[in-house]
C-alpha cells in the first residue's frame, strides 16, 4: 500500500446521515481533553450515546425510590424497568418482557445461567463451544466441569486461515450427551459470524440447550430471538452504546422451570426470579434510550431495507430497519479495511501486518468490522502506544489479556493489536488509519515476528 492513497468516500447522502449519527456521540469527534482523535476501541466498549447518559442520570436523580413502594417515584420506577424490558424484547424480537433478565455483566449472568443449568446434569454430560470464545462464555462451562457437575466441555476448531468456524469438526463433538451448546455470534477477536443457522440445527438434533453470547453480535448484526431460536441470548449493555450493564433473554417456560440461585423472598416467578439484587432502573431507562436512537435510525433508513422487514411493526421494524442497515455499511468499512477487490490498499497489501480473521474480500458477508493484528518484530502494546501519541487513533493491545478470548492461542500468541469499528465510524477514518498504519511500519521496520 501507498502511503496517504485513498480509500473511497461516503456518498453526499451517506455523509449527511453520518454526520447526524456521530452528533448523538458526544466524543465521536474529540475526547474529553477536546483531542481530536479516531475512535477504533469499540470492541471493549463502545461511544457512549448522549440521550443513553441523560436518560440514566435523569432516573438515577428523579427516580432512585425503591419500586413497591406506594409513592409515584416508585410506580415510575417501576414503569421505566417494564419499558426497559420491553425495547429489549423489541431489540431481540422477543416474544414478550418477560423474557428479559437484567444483570451487572454477560459474564455474571452467564455464570448465573451455568449454575442454573448445572442443577440439572448428571454429571455424564458435555458442553460444546468453540475456540474462539471470549472467556465470559468459557469459564462458566468449565467451572461446571472442575466440579463434577458435567464431564467435559469440548471446544470446536475454527480455520487458522480465514477466522470461520470449522462447522464439520463442530458437528463431530456433538452427540447424544451434549446438553448445552454455547457459542459467540461474533468472534470480538476475528469478527468471524458463527453459522448459527447450522449450529442451531445441529443442537436440536440432539435435543441440546443452546446460548448465544452476543456481546460483539447486537452491535453489528440484527437478532431475531424467534427466528433463530437459540434458548438463551446475552449481551452487555455497553458494547451496544450505553452503560454498564447486561441482558440475558431466555425462553419463558425455561426461565420458569429453572432454579437459579437467589435469596428467599425474591420473587418465584418472572424474569424477577433471575435478577440478584434491588433492579437498576438507571440501567433500564439507558438500554430504552438505545433504543429510541435506533428506532430513529430505522426511520431514517427504512425505505432503503424496506423488503427485509415487512414482517415486522412499529418499533420491532424501525429496530430492524436500523441493524440491517448497520450490517450493510459496516461491510463498506470492512471492504475498506481490506482494500477493496483489488486488496491493494488494504491491510493485508503490508507485508509486515499480520493479519488474523478473514482477508478474502467475497467473504464481507461473514465477518464484521473487527481487525486484529500484529507488526512483525514490534511489540503489539507499542504499537497500539505509538497509534495514539502519534496518530491519535484508540486501538487496544491487551497484554496477556488477549481481549479476555482464547482465539490467539491458535495463532500462537498472546497479544496483538485490535481496530474495532461500528457504525458511527466513516470512511475518511479508515483512509487515515491506513495511511497510520503504513507509517507506522516504516517507524518499528521489520524484525523477528511476535
Amino acid at each position: 500500500m501507498k502511503e496517504g492513497s485513498s480509500a473511497p468516500h461516503e456518498s453526499s447522502t451517506i455523509t449527511e446521515l453520518l454526520q447526524a449519527i456521530r452528533k448523538e456521540f458526544p466524543r465521536a469527534e474529540t475526547d474529553a481533553s477536546g483531542r481530536r482523535r479516531i475512535f477504533f476501541e469499540n470492541a471493549a466498549g463502545s461511544l457512549v450515546l448522549q440521550r443513553a447518559a441523560e436518560a440514566e442520570a435523569k432516573a438515577r436523580l428523579d427516580y432512585s425510590a425503591n419500586v413497591d413502594g406506594p409513592s409515584w417515584e416508585s410506580r415510575k420506577n417501576e414503569d421505566i424497568i417494564r419499558e426497559g424490558r420491553k425495547s429489549v424484547a423489541d431489540f431481540l424480537n422477543a416474544p414478550s418482557e418477560k423474557c428479559i433478565v437484567s444483570g451487572e455483566s454477560a459474564t455474571s449472568l452467564l455464570f448465573h445461567l451455568s449454575y442454573a443449568l448445572g442443577r440439572e446434569m448428571s454429571g455424564e454430560e458435555n458442553i460444546v463451544t468453540t475456540e474462539y470464545e471470549h472467556y465470559a462464555n468459557v469459564n462458566p462451562w468449565l467451572e461446571l466441569q472442575r466440579r463434577g457437575i458435567v464431564r467435559e466441555v469440548r471446544f470446536a476448531r475454527f480455520n487458522p486461515e480465514d477466522g470461520l468456524l470449522d462447522l464439520p469438526h463442530f458437528a463431530s463433538l456433538v452427540d447424544d450427551k451434549t446438553k448445552i451448546v454455547t457459542v459467540a455470534g461474533v468472534s470480538n477477536v476475528l469478527g468471524s459470524k458463527t453459522p448459527l443457522k447450522q449450529v442451531l440445527e445441529i443442537s436440536k438434533k440432539v435435543g441440546a440447550l443452546t446460548t448465544l453470547d452476543a456481546v460483539h453480535t447486537v452491535t453489528h448484526v440484527p437478532l431475531d430471538v424467534q427466528q433463530s431460536a437459540f434458548d438463551f441470548v446475552v449481551f452487555s449493555a455497553y458494547k451496544l452504546f450505553g452503560r454498564r450493564g447486561s441482558f440475558m433473554f431466555g425462553r419463558e417456560e425455561l426461565l420458569e422451570s429453572l432454579k437459579p440461585y437467589k435469596v428467599v423472598p425474591a420473587p418465584d416467578h418472572g424474569p424477577e426470579k433471575w435478577e440478584l439484587g434491588t433492579r437498576d432502573q438507571a440501567l433500564f431507562a439507558s438500554i430504552t434510550a438505545v433504543m429510541d436512537y435506533l428506532s430513529w435510525l430505522g426511520g431514517m433508513v427504512e425505505q432503503e431495507v424496506r423488503d427485509e422487514t415487512s414482517s415486522y411493526a412499529g418499533r420491532r421494524r424501525l429496530l430492524k430497519a436500523a441493524m440491517l442497515w448497520i450490517e450493510k455499511y459496516e461491510r463498506t468499512l470492512s471492504d475498506a479495511m481490506l482494500g477493496g477487490s483489488s486488496q491493494a490498499e488494504g491491510m493485508q497489501a503490508i507485508s509486515e501486518v499480520e493479519l488474523y480473521g478473514a482477508k478474502d474480500p467475497s467473504k464481507l458477508h461473514l465477518r464484521v468490522p473487527t481487525f486484529t493484528f500484529n507488526i512483525t518484530g514490534a511489540d503489539p502494546s507499542n504499537v497500539a502506544e505509538y497509534f495514539w501519541k502519534k496518530h491519535a487513533i484508540a486501538l487496544l493491545a491487551e497484554d496477556g489479556g488477549g481481549f479476555y478470548s482464547r482465539t490467539l492461542k491458535t495463532y500462537g500468541k498472546s497479544i496483538a493489536v485490535r481496530a474495532s469499528l461500528v457504525h458511527f465510524n466513516t470512511l475518511q477514518e479508515v483512509e487515515s488509519f491506513l495511511s497510520s498504519l503504513a507509517e507506522t511500519v516504516t517507524h518499528f521496520g521489520a524484525g523477528s515476528s511476535v
